[in-house]
């Protein structure tokens, strides 16, 4: 006989399972393998992740930081509310420019950039969830400052980065070219195809398109002695 779902079946993982659920997919991890390399019960695992009222004991959380490579920070959410960068890590910082092709790369995972801008009121950068599709970087807007740039069909920019507060290490990627706003239904279908999906939700359905004309990028490694 199916189960009958009832409000109070209902699971709510709170922040801890939420993170925990999304950190074993990027891993591509089963929650039998992360419980199995913690060294707990998987009905305890799923507990944790599917309960917002579970309280994993200091222990059991440094386990889990250490399986799906993070930090128990990031899994309680520390640092939230902080720009990145606050912290200071150890080893010696080591500057190293990008090729035109690793900026590429980097860009081609997706996810959440700035806009770069003139605007009445200066230089503005906002952020935009982002895909690349060929040489160009497309993303969806609403009507405001961002879509009265790309009416103007003038140079945007696009300036994306990753900063990984445990190691003290990143990268910025930039790229510069030539705006506009999609109309093309192929190329309409080509952005849905590639699921750019705001993160900040509303009516977005404007879509903006940059092209890559010119890409620079930096490193920063730690170098231990």
């Amino acid at each position: 006989m199916s189960q009958v779902s009832t409000p109070s079946s209902v699971h709510d993982p709170g922040d801890l399972g939420r993170r925990l659920i999304e950190r074993r997919h990027e891993l591509g991890l089963s929650r039998d393998e992360v419980a199995r390399e913690a060294g707990m019960d998987s009905g305890y695992l799923r507990h944790v992740e599917e309960e917002a009222s579970a309280r994993p004991s200091p222990a059991a959380c440094a386990r889990l930081a250490v399986v799906l490579e993070t930090s128990v920070t990031w899994l309680r959410g520390g640092g939230f509310e902080s720009p990145p960068g606050a912290r200071s890590p150890s080893g010696k910082p080591v500057l190293e420019p990008l090729s035109r092709d690793e900026c590429l790369e980097k860009l081609a995972r997706g996810g959440v950039g700035r806009v770069v801008f003139d605007d009445p009121r200066g230089p503005v950068a906002l952020p935009v969830n982002f895909a690349l599709v060929d040489n160009f970087v497309y993303f969806k807007t609403a009507d405001g400052s961002i879509a009265n740039a790309l009416r103007s069909a003038s140079l945007l920019s696009v300036e994306v980065d990753h900063l990984d507060e445990v190691l003290g290490e990143g990268w910025s990627v930039l790229v510069t070219g030539a705006s506009a706003l999609v109309t093309d239904a192929d190329e309409l279908t080509l952005v849905e195809d590639a699921h750019v999906e705001p993160w900040a939700g509303s009516d977005r359905h404007h879509v903006g398109r940059v092209a890559i004309d010119t890409a620079t990028g930096r490193r920063i490694r730690r170098v231990h002695p």
